[in-house]
């Protein structure tokens, strides 16, 4: 036998030995329309190293903080031969990886943000904004390794950046700990449609970026920093910036904070041409280990580092907390330079700042303060320079301002306070936190639940309208960034008590009936007992389930745990709340308008917000149907001779061959099924309803829900996955 070594992924001539498993043509590379269901079953036990019973809250609190913030302190100033600090300090470096770690947020979707630690995945770890930043996580391996699992890289990343400022002279806000690690990339967030780094697919019409993005090209946290498209037009760059930083949940005074604030710190790296950079990390040779961007130019780090291919140091004090940055934006005129590697920046003119700046790396040399394209539209847009300079006449609210804009920045994806962990928490509390009363009254008990179920069902009220009323307010969270939900009972409130799908006229009426309901319990309840509005419409959908279970000939109780709170108007920020508006609801058979995606693509994106799997999605739209919960109260879907039992119908009649579908318009968007002996009309339907027939991946789950004997376990599925729903925001239970 020859002892010559065989390459297991080359199977060509010459080459001989078994395939490997994982290798080859795929389904995704033969059907690549076919539904994503794949990111409905992501970060499940199977990837976790930890194991199911892992309690990452419970770690943390035992953590010791005080000496981990001081470790993160000492790695600062300590310098390390194979990846040198700039002028000593690495602060700087340990504020970007926090930022690009966050800052990949957008309100759109909820997706994106540093609470999973995907900074270490690809794509992020190996964007081209990312350049260098796998060289801080290293950084932090030491550290990391020290205190295991008691601190999660999500949480790591950010207090880097938290301690970085505050080594450097800023005073932050605090920190929250609870970013719990996953152990592979996400599957549900589009970065966009580009096939290149750095291409630019995304606009249409008058610069309109495409939904949900935020950033403006592929591979990138924010803007172009040499302007769009590599323009360098402040004036144009202010509009990329608005917007981006809009879709990022950020105003014009917390952007003009953030950039101030941040480039107060540091400088970029543009030593020479990009052509001397290597492959990112992802495409590196195994021997590199994980790091990328290996520089063929000079020493390939310290003063002859590539990063942006930008060379700027903004400030004289790069490592200190100053008002410089505004001073030389407003104290010098501009003009456009190159970098060494060819970038778009901006130099004073005349000559003016020569020797004021400090060099990174050798003590002998000074340099000018250098601008980019973006900071130059905080003087030149109206807007922005209006904030700038108030910020510079004034160093205490620029301070202030950057405290809060950063803190809010590095936590807007961790949700309510509730899941705020650590000794460091701010007491003071923010709109764009969803703030919630807490719970100041004794809550019902077992007796007083089944009494409430007896008023709900006696109210006057079908089982759809409770169902409807119920579902419409908890499926409105997001467990990307933990956003929404029933808990609040803000379906009461505006922006959502106007939206379409929540039907105004059908919601007002269950409102004013439950309200009276709820007023009854809380003048005459015993022990000063009172119930929320919020715990009365999920109650009153859980009683209609149960009732719409009898119906069909089967007992089950639906968990149901109140200690919900009434949010108030004041503390709801209608323009942050309307982002949660539903363009789709598959659940509800709703879809607002025409879209590229056909609805049974939202519905699986829909499914994956609210952390269902794809059985749960199955069992869900089921059941949603049978009892009539569809917008509109159209029929599509409802394939049951009894709707408003909790019945198998849905799956029976889905999967019976006696049926024949035809599309009933040009886009096949709505459907008839008829029989196919008689051509008698039997239902009709939505491409969301079909679905569960036509794929065959939840048609197998349709199949075992269909079954004779699948009745009994169709109703406990559904009743505990409407439970699930229902608890998504109940971050409080899990704290208790």
């Amino acid at each position: 036998m020859s002892t010559e070594t065989k390459c297991p992924f080359n199977h060509g001539a010459g080459f001989s030995g078994p395939v490997p498993a994982g290798v080859g043509t795929t389904n995704r590379d033969w059907w690549p329309n076919a539904l994503p269901l794949e990111m409905l079953h992501q970060h499940s036990e199977k990837s976790n190293p930890m194991g199911k019973d892992f309690d990452y809250r419970k770690e943390f609190q035992s953590l010791d903080y005080a000496a981990l913030k001081e470790d993160l302190a000492k790695l600062m100033t300590d310098s390390q031969e194979w990846w040198p600090a700039d002028f000593g300090h690495y602060g700087p470096l340990f504020i970007r990886m926090a930022w690009h770690s966050a800052g990949t947020y957008r309100i759109g979707d909820g997706r994106g943000g540093g609470g999973r630690g995907q900074q270490r995945f690809a794509p992020l770890n190996s964007w081209p904004d990312n350049v260098s930043l796998d060289k801080a996580r290293r950084l932090l391996w030491p550290i990391k390794q020290k205190y295991g699992k008691k601190i999660s890289w999500a949480d790591l990343m950010i207090l880097a950046g938290n301690v970085a400022l505050e080594t450097m002279g800023f005073k932050t806000l605090g920190f929250a700990g609870g970013r719990e690690d996953v152990w592979e990339p996400d599957q549900d967030v589009y970065w966009g449609k580009e096939s290149k780094w750095l291409e630019d697919k995304r606009y249409s019409g008058d610069r309109d970026l495409e939904n949900p993005l935020a950033a403006v090209q592929m591979g990138l946290i924010y803007v172009n920093p040499e302007g769009p498209n590599g323009n360098p037009d402040p004036i144009a760059a202010a509009r990329d910036i608005r917007e981006t930083f809009r879709r990022m949940a950020m105003n014009d005074e917390e952007t003009v904070a953030l950039i101030a604030g941040g480039h107060t710190f540091g400088k970029t790296h543009g030593a020479g041409p990009a052509t001397h950079v290597g492959p990112e990390p992802e495409a590196a040779p195994l021997e590199q280990q994980g790091l990328g961007w290996k520089s063929t130019y000079g020493s390939g780090k310290g003063g002859d580092t590539i990063t942006s291919g930008l060379e700027v140091t903004w400030t004289t004090t790069p490592t200190k907390w100053s008002n410089n940055f505004l001073w030389n934006l407003f104290g010098y005129e501009w003009e456009l330079e190159k970098s060494p590697a060819g970038a778009h920046q901006w130099r004073p003119k005349h000559g003016m700042g020569a020797n004021t700046v400090p060099d990174a790396h050798d003590p002998n040399k000074r340099h000018a303060p250098k601008m980019l394209t973006t900071d130059l539209a905080l003087r030149f847009d109206p807007a922005y320079e209006k904030i700038a300079r108030r910020f510079l006449e004034n160093p205490d609210q620029f301070a202030d301002a950057f405290a809060k804009a950063w803190f809010k920045l590095v936590h807007r994806d961790m949700g309510p306070r509730a899941r705020y962990l650590g000794p460091e928490v701010p007491k003071e509390e923010f709109i764009w936190q969803d703030p919630i009363p807490a719970v100041n009254h004794p809550l019902v008990d077992a007796q007083d639940i089944a009494a409430l179920k007896a008023k709900l069902l006696a109210a006057g009220l079908t089982t759809a309208e409770l169902v409807y009323t119920a579902w419409s307010a908890a499926s409105t969270f997001r467990g990307s960034d933990k956003r929404g939900g029933a808990n609040g009972a803000r379906i009461r409130l505006a922006p959502q008590k106007f939206w379409e799908v929540n039907q105004p006229a059908q919601l007002g009426k269950v409102l004013s009936a439950l309200e009276k309901i709820q007023a009854d319990f809380n003048r005459t309840a015993s022990g000063g007992k009172k119930i929320s509005l919020a715990d009365l419409i999920v109650l009153g959908g859980c009683a209609a389930v149960e009732q719409a279970a009898k119906q069909a000939g089967y007992t089950v109780t639906v968990p149901f745990s109140p200690g919900r709170m009434d949010a108030a108007q004041e503390q709801t920020d209608v323009e942050s709340f309307a982002v949660l508006e539903p363009v789709a609801d598959g659940f509800r058979n709703y879809v607002k308008g025409k879209y590229s995606l056909p609805a049974e693509y939202l519905l699986v994106d829909k499914a994956q917000l609210l952390t269902l799997t794809a059985p749960e999605m199955t069992v869900l739209v089921g059941g949603l149907r049978v009892l009539g919960a569809n917008f509109g109260g159209s029929k599509h879907g409802v394939f049951t001779a009894r709707p408003g039992a909790l019945t198998n119908d849905f799956f029976v009649n889905l999967l019976d061959m006696g049926t024949e579908w035809k599309r009933t318009d040009e886009h096949g968007t709505q459907f008839e099924g008829r029989d196919r002996k008689t051509g008698t009309l039997k239902w009709t339907a939505t491409r969301v309803d079909l679905v569960f027939g036509a794929d065959s991946r939840l048609r197998a789950v349709a199949e075992v829900y269909g079954a004779a004997d699948g009745g009994e376990k169709f109703v406990k599925d559904f009743a505990t996955t409407w439970a699930k729903v229902m608890n998504l925001d109940r971050f409080d239970l899990a704290s208790r």
